[in-house]
């Protein structure tokens, strides 16, 4: 039996990826820091996924965990038969487990030559570029040719809402429906094998930006419309006639943008469109208004899911007015809640909202985008 070692046993690890793995033949071996996780699971050597909405579950068989922190012997002796490495772990976490993935490559170099892919599944871009740089910085110099050679970190674009929960049952996990792996062939040193649910593509970025700036444009979007309306969470938002036209505004901007820098098939994009509209008013997936609104900061940076297409379109003699409503109202979340929004709001409060403006989005005052921005203020 082929043999995947997935980093992090949460709710996406078990929901998500490891699913996908043991369904395409694999046994998996999570790792994780939470005893009482890791115990439930090499106790149990299963677990259940469950679809919201329907009754049948989907057993996960095949499963071990492995405490990093109380066995590293264990972590780094997996490594050397491994046929797959993937995280689930959140990308500030990736350069925490750097330094032991740089201590398992090591040993497994020193007796198997396969060559093997470690594939970060985080909900940002360039995760495996990421986590290979910081596993690069952990590496003694006499072993970084070889691992350039053998050890492939293709990139990855995935999406799967996986709602916070609590269930009765022991490691069940309830999950949506939709789910989407897409991994950069490119990025691929030998072979993959063949994993259902999991899409080998050329042009990665295509994806991630059909991915961003639909899925998680559209979120933030919905948030920061529905947070200055006293709305608290996404589903009853998708019911406000105000807040759902603005977010369509949104989808249409960048629709319009995808379509003519990719070359998306209209059609194809505009069913996309419907699914991510569809599953954000499904209230079994829906989350709070301020926990999908955090981290405004990150949100309105330059690359990210509201400016970026914004000046992309701009770039193409667009004038993205829904974007640019959307962005004034996420300087406006002022959820004393959330760390990044306390600080915008104390920058506004001592400089201004024009100089918050070009310090969070780095905006010069006198761009069309700034302007447009300024006038939803």
């Amino acid at each position: 039996m082929m043999k995947a070692l997935h980093f992090g046993a949460g709710n996406i690890g078990r929901g998500f990826i490891g699913l996908l793995l043991s369904k395409a033949g694999y046994h998996v071996t999570f790792v994780d820091v939470a005893a009482p996780l890791v115990n439930d699971i090499n106790e149990l050597g299963k677990y259940n996924v469950q679809i919201f909405g329907e009754d049948d579950k989907i057993q996960v068989d095949n499963v071990s965990a492995i405490n990093s922190n109380e066995n590293l012997d264990a972590l780094l002796d997996a490594f050397v038969d491994a046929d797959i490495v993937t995280t689930a772990i959140g990308p500030n976490i990736l350069k925490f487990i750097a330094p032991n993935i740089a201590k398992g490559l090591t040993k497994r170099l020193a007796t198997n030559k396969k060559p093997l892919n470690i594939i970060a599944c985080e909900n940002m871009v360039g995760g495996s570029t990421v986590l290979k740089n910081f596993v690069y910085e952990n590496l003694s110099d006499d072993v970084k040719d070889e691992v350039a050679k053998l050890i492939g970190f293709p990139d990855a674009a995935v999406d799967r809402i996986v709602p916070a929960q609590k269930n009765d049952e022991k490691l069940l996990v309830k999950v949506e429906a939709y789910a989407e792996w897409d991994v950069d062939s490119k990025g691929v040193v030998g072979e993959l094998p063949e994993i259902k649910g999991m899409t080998l593509v050329d042009d990665l970025n295509a994806y991630i930006e059909r991915k961003l700036f639909t899925v998680n444009t559209g979120h933030a979007s919905i948030a920061y419309l529905a947070y200055k309306r006293g709305i608290q969470d996404i589903s009853t938002a998708m019911k406000d006639e105000e807040v759902l036209k603005a977010a369509r505004g949104v989808w249409a901007e960048t629709s319009e943008l995808l379509i003519d820098k990719y070359g998306f098939d209209a059609a194809v994009h505009k069913a996309y469109v419907e699914t991510a509209e569809k599953r954000f008013a499904n209230p079994y997936l829906s989350d709070e208004v301020t926990r999908v609104a955090r981290g405004p900061k990150r949100k309105l940076s330059p690359k990210d899911r509201l400016i970026s297409p914004a000046s992309q379109l701009i770039e193409r003699g667009k004038n993205p007015v829904n974007l640019a409503k959307v962005a004034a109202a996420a300087f406006a979340f002022d959820f004393e809640g959330d760390a990044e929004a306390v600080e915008i709001q104390n920058y506004i409060k001592a400089n201004g909202i024009d100089a918050a403006i070009t310090n969070y989005t780095g905006l010069a005052a006198d761009s069309k985008l700034f302007k447009l921005i300024r006038e939803n203020i």
